[in-house]
């Protein structure tokens, strides 16, 4: 085949350095447009970005021209220092070194979508921890308790 074809979706979600609750109201919608605006600069269109005080979600069709984990070493080296300039509350902000990242099928992108954008009344009932063993179960990820959360 003479041409690269490619089309994948993918989930990522990941946290603040210790579970921080750090991502306010005062910070978050400008954040995940941040956040938004750097994967564009990637070719990794966002379809919705979301999260919670902890932990934020990234709905995208992944570029073919870019490594997974050179996306997430973007993404979280300059969202963490763009947040510090925001004002001294966020002087220590960091994000944890791990992450989750899923496949979605392209039929259940309204799907992923709306679960991101209801993270707030989500997490009313399910806090992170939960929330990201469902999705290691559901995708059938080995995981060690030990080291997924620091």
């Amino acid at each position: 085949m003479a041409q690269s074809l490619v089309k994948i979706y993918t989930h990522i979600v990941f946290s603040t350095k210790h579970h921080l609750k750090i991502i306010d109201f005062d910070i978050r919608d400008e954040l995940y447009n941040y956040i938004g605006g750097i994967c564009n600069k990637l070719e990794c269109f966002p379809v919705k970005i979301g999260g919670y005080n902890d932990h934020i979600h990234i709905l995208c069709l992944f570029s073919k021209k870019i490594t997974l984990i050179k996306f997430l070493e973007e993404i979280k080296k300059n969202s963490s220092k763009w947040i510090k300039t925001k004002g001294v509350k966020y002087k220590d902000f960091y994000w944890q070194d791990g992450y989750g990242a899923f496949s979605v099928n392209p039929s259940e992108i309204d799907i992923a979508a709306k679960y991101i954008e209801n993270q707030l009344e989500h997490h009313k009932k399910v806090n992170f921890q939960d929330e990201l063993r469902a999705f290691l179960n559901k995708y059938q990820v080995e995981y060690d308790e030990r080291y997924v959360w620091d």
